[in-house]
Parts: C-alpha cells; sequence; structure tokens
C-alpha cells in the first residue's frame, strides 16, 4: 500500500514536524488543544519528494546543480540565473495525474465539510526548518485545478533566490527542499494580524503585543501597513493602545487579493475592540504555557462568525526577541562559567 502523503490537520500535532513542516505540525497541535484554526489539510514532505520521483525532476535538478559546480555561494549573479532555471523546470512539469486526483479529493471533502462549494483557501509553504519569508503563499484560491497549480507552485517557491541562499549559507543541499504544504480554508477577515508573547525588541516577557489592519493579515505580516498596537500587561490584563491611521488593506478579489483604501470611516478606528483583544491575549498565553516559550502567532477576525469564535488562528512559532539586558548578562557569565571549567 502506498505511503499516506496528506493528512487533516486534526491527524497532526507537534511530533509531526519532519512529516509536515513546523507551520502544519503546529496548527494540528492547535486543533489538539481547541483552539479555532480553519478546517484544512496538509500535503506532507513526501508528496514533494513523490512528485520529485514521479516525474524525474529530482535527477534532473541534482544533475542540474552538480554541473552548476560548489563555488554559488559568493556569486548572487549565478544563484539569480540558476534559480530561475530550476523554477521553470518545475514550473514546466505537469503534476502526476494520480497525485492530481488525490488532492482534488480532499479539496472536495474540504469544500463539503465547509458546506461550500469552491471554498476559497490559503495554500502556504510549511518547512520542516524555519524560514520566514522564504517560500511563496497563495491567498484566495478556489477550484480543483488552481490548488493544484498553486501546490506546484510553492514547491516551485522552493529554488527561488532567497532559499537557494539560505541554503547555501547554513550548508543544506541545494538541489532539494522537500516541505510540506498547508491548504486552509480562508476566514472573512474583518481584521487580522499578529500576536507576540514578548516585547520582541526589549525581552519585555511580561507584556503581549498586538498589531492588527483592517482585511487579510498580509499588510501586516509584510510590514507594509501602519497597523494599530496593543500592548497588553499579562497580570492586570491592562491595555496600552497606539490607534494609526490605516489607509490600506488587502482584501479578497475575484482572483487572489488586492490592496485597497480603507473606508475613511474606519482609518482612525480601533481594527479591534477591547473584548477581543482581551480573547486574544487569553489565549496567546495558553498556547505559551503549552509551547514553554514565548510565542508569535496570527489571528483573525472572521465577519461571519458570533464572538469569540470569530476569533480564529492561523499561526503559531516561537517568538524571536532580544532578551533583557539582564538576561543576557546572565547568559554571558553563564556562558564564560562553563568554558571556564571547561580550561
Amino acid at each position: 500500500m502506498a505511503r499516506k502523503w496528506i493528512y487533516w490537520l486534526e491527524e497532526l500535532g507537534q511530533e509531526h514536524n519532519d512529516l509536515v513542516g513546523k507551520k502544519c505540525a503546529n496548527l494540528g497541535e492547535m486543533t489538539r488543544l481547541g483552539m479555532r484554526v480553519p478546517p484544512g489539510f496538509a500535503i506532507s514532505v513526501d508528496g514533494y519528494q513523490r512528485f520529485m520521483e514521479l516525474t524525474g525532476l529530482g535527477r534532473r535538478l541534482a544533475a542540474f546543480f552538480a554541473a552548476e559546480g560548489d563555488d554559488l555561494r559568493d556569486d548572487v549573479g549565478r544563484q539569480i540565473r540558476v534559480s530561475r532555471q530550476a523554477q521553470e523546470m518545475i514550473r514546466a512539469t505537469a503534476m502526476p495525474p494520480s497525485m492530481a486526483e488525490e488532492i482534488a479529493d480532499r479539496y472536495r471533502a474540504l469544500c463539503a465539510r465547509c458546506g461550500q462549494d469552491r471554498v476559497a483557501v490559503a495554500v502556504r509553504s510549511s518547512g520542516a526548518v524555519s524560514m520566514p519569508g522564504q517560500m511563496d503563499t497563495y491567498l484566495n484560491v478556489r477550484g480543483e485545478d488552481e490548488i493544484i497549480r498553486k501546490v506546484r507552485e510553492v514547491w516551485e517557491s522552493t529554488f527561488n533566490t532567497r532559499a537557494i541562499a539560505f541554503r547555501l549559507e547554513k550548508g543544506l543541499p541545494v538541489d532539494e527542499a522537500p516541505i510540506g504544504v498547508g491548504v486552509l480554508k480562508m476566514a472573512n477577515a474583518r481584521s487580522a494580524g499578529v500576536a507576540l508573547t514578548v516585547v520582541p525588541t526589549v525581552g519585555d516577557l511580561d507584556k503581549v503585543v498586538i498589531e492588527g489592519n483592517w482585511g487579510l493579515g498580509e499588510s501586516v505580516v509584510s510590514g507594509e501597513a501602519n497597523p494599530d498596537s496593543f500592548i497588553v500587561d499579562k497580570g492586570t490584563r491592562a491595555i496600552e493602545r497606539r490607534v494609526s491611521r490605516k489607509t490600506k488593506q488587502v482584501v479578497f478579489g475575484a482572483d487572489g487579493t488586492l490592496v485597497v483604501d480603507v473606508p475613511p470611516e474606519l482609518e482612525e478606528r480601533p481594527c479591534l475592540e477591547d473584548r477581543e483583544i482581551l480573547e486574544i491575549v487569553r489565549i496567546a498565553l495558553d498556547v505559551e504555557r503549552h509551547f514553554g516559550v514565548p510565542q508569535d502567532m496570527e489571528w483573525v477576525v472572521d465577519q461571519d462568525l458570533p464572538f469569540p469564535e470569530s476569533i480564529v488562528w492561523v499561526q503559531t512559532r516561537p517568538a524571536r526577541y532580544t532578551p533583557r539586558r539582564a538576561e543576557a548578562e546572565t547568559e554571558y557569565l553563564l556562558d564564560r562559567m562553563t568554558q571556564l571549567f571547561r580550561m
């Protein structure tokens, strides 16, 4: 029997990182915690490898990069050229019919679960090694053929210039980058953004930082928007607000997404109500306790759902932050003591 390579999120957990990538494994873990996560499925790393094997593309890419030699690291011009050629090789390779049918079957099942025909989904990369912003994400994707095409384009993005440079820098193989792909129902976002259970610039572990904007969260994650910011004390739940003038938002288009003007009456209005802020904080702290480290999370307020079901989560990962000075000094002293005892 062929090995299974597509999984519902509820079949997954933290232990499946190497099977489906960090993002999908964490989404599975979040469903186990009872969090509100959009329904969806994950295409495993085995799916990527199956595509490469069935099409013979894996062998052709290995031969292509072997012919380029080992001196790509310091030659950006060559990195750009080989990236373009490798991506074109994938673009010209059709999805094997057996794989296409399995993906289509799972998408049809997802539509049935959601009670919608041609339900809109996000198609996101999910690497076993965290590489934020390296791979492509596609939003508001509808229909079996488009889902299949976008899955292949996510695989294609593993050979973009950024990803190739990253692997060269980390000493990883350049000719392959097996990743998972998540396919999740799109929430009808009234507003969206991020929540960090630490103030990342100063390492303050007593606060939660929430940033958000109207519409989809891509304007916040990409850094293109001037979002609202809310800092919440973990103990007292006191809220410090900085409401920005928000002029642009990302919304659904007929195909994909669009950047449009924020309606004038919403430009200086907070994108979150206080009860929504406190619910985001409550759940974020539960997740922080579960994973044992500060979290960097992405939330959406779905305008089709009543509060608190309206707050759904589409990602969590360990937060990157600068430790407080005292903590940094302690770590330095411990490192120095360890070195001295080893002398």
